[in-house]
């Protein structure tokens, strides 16, 4: 029982959390011991508010999760994990998560909280409200990426969260859940409403018309970060166009990793599961750890 609530709180899905660390990285403060310390313990917190959600969509879903061809398999669908038992370890975890989330500092507990109830009102609400499920979504990364700043904040109030950030994490988390979305739609074809009701209000001409919509304002907005990004002294990168910040290099990068996602979704029936594609395309990952290392040659060599 316990082997099958670790598997339902996902693991595999908490590299989604490693968002927490980019304030930490892009604010120049990744050698600062108390700062990672902070990121650290908001990383674990995220991880365990996130398992929470997994386990109660994972209940609010069980029914329709048992006509998927893969999800039938989950422990609570495939009834390896009952649903007492699974209510408890939610109860648990959640209580935990939220109590450790307002000791790395109130700001942070506050975000972790609207987190939290956001992903709830996602998996028993808005879930089945076309377009609005997937900005839903897309918020949920834009949140992470917000609690990741605030997590360092406590130690320095000076770091910044700006407006550029929270654009690229907002389209580059938009366009994951779109693929994603398309990727279920083409894989269940005529047993979508079984399954989601929310895919039949989709078909693949628009989302690919979305997908479109999305890679562009990834590429642009990020182009736009790295044009603007200058170290600030004082925190977090200040924006000013001067034109000349070395992170412009890192865009190609940016470019080949988004096509080469797009290939993986339309070329190979992929994008269920991104991060499967992330941690298994080889090429993809040469080019994020090329694309890391280049950051933090440039911020911190």
């Amino acid at each position: 029982m316990l082997l099958a609530l670790i598997k339902t709180l996902r693991p595999r899905q908490w590299t989604k959390n490693l968002l927490l660390f980019a304030g930490l990285v892009f604010s120049h403060n990744l050698t600062n011991g108390l700062m990672a310390l902070k990121a650290c313990a908001g990383f674990v917190v995220f991880c365990a508010l996130s398992g929470v959600i997994y386990i109660l969509n994972d209940l609010a879903d069980a029914e329709s999760d048992k006509a998927h061809p893969r999800k039938r398999l989950r422990p609570i669908a495939s009834g390896a994990l009952s649903v007492r038992a699974a209510w408890g370890g939610a109860v648990v975890i959640g209580v935990a998560a939220l109590g450790g989330a307002f000791s790395v500092g109130v700001p942070f507990g506050v975000c972790a909280g609207i987190y939290f109830v956001l992903m709830l009102a996602y998996s028993f609400l808005f879930k089945h409200v076309v377009i609005l499920d997937l900005m839903l979504l897309a918020l949920g990364f834009v949140l992470r990426a917000i609690a990741g700043v605030w997590a360092i904040r406590s130690v320095e109030a000076s770091v910044l969260l700006t407006s550029w950030f929270l654009a690229c994490t907002f389209f580059l988390a938009l366009f994951l859940a779109i693929c994603k979305r398309r990727h279920e739609l083409i894989l269940l074809e005529g047993q979508a409403q079984s399954h989601r009701p929310v895919l039949e209000e989709y078909s693949p001409a628009f989302l690919d018309q979305m997908v479109s919509v999305a890679t562009a304002a990834t590429i642009i907005c990020y182009a736009i970060y790295a044009t603007v990004y200058v170290h600030h002294p004082q925190g977090d990168a200040a924006a000013r166009l001067d034109g000349n910040s070395p992170m412009i290099y890192t865009l190609p990068f940016v470019v080949y990793g988004v096509f080469r996602y797009l290939y993986q979704v339309y070329r190979r029936d992929q994008g269920g599961a991104p991060e499967t594609v992330l941690l298994t395309d080889k090429w993809l990952i040469v080019n994020i750890g090329l694309w890391g290392a280049t950051v933090l040659y440039i911020l911190y060599a």
